[in-house]
């Protein structure tokens, strides 16, 4: 992978930010939409089948495109990537996106990111600077 960044203009405050955002439901994804909006390059992980509120959705075909409005809201400006946390392939993915990073945002439940192998020591030790 290239460490090169994407260009974003230089009046944005987090131009040349990268972020591997692992939020889900409303809050975190909220978080990491605000460092988006503000030039952040955000790389949102997934699980297969998508996060919570893809399918929250008064209007059923909105919600059987897993495309709600809500969670069309708070992601918009990211990037996209589909992982199952639960393969060794995906933490060898998330440990190279890791080493790329500025940020990485998440709010599982306390120990999650840490047994799956990619909590803040061990991607740290990566990463030094990286700012979770």
């Amino acid at each position: 992978m290239s460490h090169n960044k994407t260009p974003m203009p230089m009046d944005q405050a987090f131009a040349h930010v990268r972020v591997l955002d692992f939020t889900r439901v409303l809050a975190g994804p909220f978080a990491s939409f605000q460092l988006a909006v503000q030039g952040a390059q955000v790389i949102k992980v997934e699980q297969p089948g998508g996060e919570e509120t893809r399918n929250m959705a008064r209007e059923r075909l909105w919600a059987e495109r897993q495309m709600a409005p809500i969670w069309m809201s708070v992601n918009a400006n990211k990037r996209s990537i589909t992982l199952d946390l639960s393969k060794p392939s995906a933490i060898s993915v998330v440990k190279r996106l890791a080493a790329q990073a500025d940020v990485v945002v998440e709010n599982f439940r306390p120990g999650v990111m840490s047994r799956l192998g990619i909590g803040y020591e061990q991607l740290s030790a990566l990463n030094p600077k990286l700012i979770y």
